[in-house]
Order: C-alpha cells, then structure tokens, then sequence
C-alpha cells in the first residue's frame, strides 16, 4: 500500500472533483459511454446509495486521486430478490493509474462493505483487470447481468465464505443506472 496516499468516505465538497476525476478516468476508454460522471450523481441521489462505501483516495497534499462506488443491487430468482453490492464506477486519474491506487480503492471498499454485512460484490468490467482482487465470472455462481455484455467482464465475488452459495438469478439495477 501506498504510504503517501489515504482513503476515506466522500464529502459534498469532493463532489466536483469526483466528477471532474471520472470523466477523466474514461475519457479514453473505447468501451465507456463517457456518462460514468452522470451515474454517480444519479446514484448519490438514490436509495442503492450507501455514503459510507463512496470512496476517494487522496495524496498527502490534499488531491483526490481516486474514486471507487459501491451501490445496491439486487439478484432476482424465483425465492426472492437479494441485494448485494455493484461496483460502478471505480476512476483513478490517468496520470496516477498503473500505481495500484485502483486496488487499493477495492480492498478497502470490500472490507468495509464485509463490515456492513454484505455478502458480495458484482461488476461489469475488464476480464484482465478485476480477477486478481478474486473476481471470477458471475456465471459461475449462476448470476446473469440484464444485457448484452461478455460473459467474462461480468464478474462477482464473495466478501465472506460461500457469500454466493445460495444466491443465483438475474442482477436488477437500480432505475438510476439506466436514467
């Protein structure tokens, strides 16, 4: 872990720099729909919100590098629906990406989202990237995400033993990442 760097919660007063450092996260990313900015303000503003798993990583002289959202999802099977967390979206500034400030933001956003009980983690994202954190693809577990994506970028994993065993179906996302 980085020593000049800290992770805490979000304040109001980061939030435009959380939405400058997010679209400048993406701003070159083929795959992106350039919108990840708007979704975290949509989400904020949602019940899948949960203030204490929103993120930043900041150097020691005050700059928010880094910025990671947990929010709440649900996996709907014919028992029922259980929610757990989705990642959406995890933003290191470009010219701070490739130091391990993104892992850093994960390990810590999992340890605190365990802290409050949540069993798992799901994610849409890069198939090279996220399983060395120990995401494997949500299939295997019998979860399905809502579109057309590969299966290898739709990822899940367990934040407790067997958090997953009994859980399977089709993921439900809030109406906000859809707006």
């Amino acid at each position: 872990m980085r020593n000049d760097l800290s992770i805490r919660e979000e304040k109001s007063k980061d939030f435009p720099f959380i939405r400058s450092l997010t679209e400048q996260a993406f701003l070159n990313v083929p795959e992106s729909d350039h919108t990840e900015h708007l979704l975290v303000e949509r989400l904020r503003q949602s019940e899948a919100y949960i203030p204490e798993l929103s993120l930043v990583a900041e150097t020691n002289t005050g700059k928010i590098v880094g910025h990671i959202l947990l929010s709440k999802v649900g996996i709907v099977s014919e028992e029922g629906t259980t929610t757990v967390l989705s990642v959406a979206p995890l933003s290191v500034l470009p010219e701070f990406q490739r130091q391990g400030i993104g892992g850093m933001l994960l390990r810590e956003a999992h340890r605190r989202a365990a802290l409050l009980s949540y069993k798992a983690v799901l994610l849409l994202g890069h198939k090279d990237y996220y399983p060395r954190f120990g995401y494997r693809k949500a299939s295997s577990y019998g979860i399905r995400f809502p579109f057309n994506a590969p299966d290898e970028c739709c990822m899940a994993i367990e934040l407790e033993p067997d958090g997953l065993k009994e859980i399977h179906g089709l993921v439900h996302y809030p109406n906000a990442f859809f707006e």
